[in-house]
This record gives C-alpha cells, structure tokens and sequence, in this order.
C-alpha cells in the first residue's frame, strides 16, 4: 500500500465511546450488509431481499460504512462480494434498539448472567459495540453499532422496514482504490456522511455501561 498523504483519522478528543452514528433522513436510516451475488445483485435491482434470503436466520446490520468494509474487506471477501446499503425506517431501527439486549454480559449493567441468558433468549434483537474503523481499517478508541436481528425482527426488517436497497459495491471499490493508492483526502470525499444518529441517550442505557 503506498504511504498515505494524510492522517487516516482526525479523530475528535470529544468523541464519546458510545454512540450511533450513520447516514440518515428525517425518516430513514441506512445500514450496510454484504453478500454474495446470487442473493445480493436480486436484492438491489427489486430494492427487497429475495426469497433466498432466510428470514429465520441472524442477520446482522451495520449502520457504520467503515466498519462495513472491514468486515467484508472492502467488498472482497468471499460471500461478501456485493455490499448493499439498506436504507430502512427510522421506527423500525429504533424498535429493534428498544428491543434489543447486548450480546454479552457486562457486570453492573444485567442483574446477573442467568438473567442476561434469559433477556439474550428472549430479546429479537442483539448489540454488540466494536471498535470503529479508519480508512486503513485500524482500530478506533470510539465503537460503532452492530445490530444483530433475529425471529420477529428480522422478518420485519426485510418485509415492512426495509425502504431502499442500493448496491454500493462500486463505491467501496472507487474508495478502496483511493487508500491503495495513499490517497485518503480523495477517499474520504467519497464516504458516505455519516453523523450522530439522534436517538435520546436513555434509550441505550440498557446496551452499554
């Protein structure tokens, strides 16, 4: 990789450790998944996940963009090599957090790990908070939301929720080429702007200590 021209990440002292960030409208907010062709490609052109697509299954969403590409390595992993931008309703991504419990137990934050076993059992929906990601994929001190989906919510995500599906695909290439080429300021310019997802902070307080 050639030598980046810039710092891959201005990161603000202020950031909190916690928080949603994501590409959003008054009424929308966009996550990202990756797949393989067969069902990805069906999905962008008739903007609805196909019947391929198991409803009965996990399914987890990512409203971060950075956090996408590495996960799917910018779109070359194998089964990941269609990434889609999900735009879905704003109701339904914020009944999915109200439903939600973390994926792990946290000490102070559930009562005492049967009963964290028993809301994870219960809940249709999970969060799990990773470390954010620059344009070179490193880690940031901040984490970024994972949503993971299951039973009720998974089918509602795919059948009611699910407003737009757009294949991003050529976009994470055009900005992976960037970063290759040690361009960050070009690469930066094409990411999606993302920004503080407005969600009140005691609807988390049940998904992070």
């Amino acid at each position: 990789m050639a030598r980046a021209r810039q710092r891959a990440h201005p990161v603000p002292v202020t950031e909190p450790k916690y928080r949603i960030r994501a590409l959003h409208t008054d009424s929308t907010v966009t996550v990202y998944q990756a797949y393989p062709p067969e069902i990805g490609l069906p999905a962008a052109e008739g903007g609805r996940f196909p019947p391929v697509w198991q409803r009965d299954r996990m399914t987890w969403i990512k409203p971060s963009f950075p956090w996408m590409m590495y996960r799917c390595g910018w779109g070359t992993k194998e089964g990941q090599k269609t990434v889609l931008a999900v735009e879905i309703t704003r109701e339904g991504f914020e009944w999915a957090l109200a439903h939600a419990c973390l994926s792990h137990y946290e000490h102070g934050l559930h009562a005492d790990r049967a009963t964290w076993k028993r809301q994870l059992k219960r809940a249709p929906a999970r969060v799990q908070w990773d470390p954010e990601r620059d344009l070179l994929l490193r880690p940031l001190p901040h984490r970024s939301l994972q949503l993971g989906l299951a039973g009720e919510a998974a089918r509602l995500y795919a059948d009611e929720w699910t407003v737009r599906i757009t294949d991003v695909t050529p976009l994470a290439q055009a900005i992976h080429q960037h970063v290759r080429e040690g361009d960050l300021d070009a690469a930066r310019q094409l990411l999606p702007r993302e920004r503080p997802y407005p969600v009140r902070e005691e609807s988390l307080a049940h998904l992070y200590r």
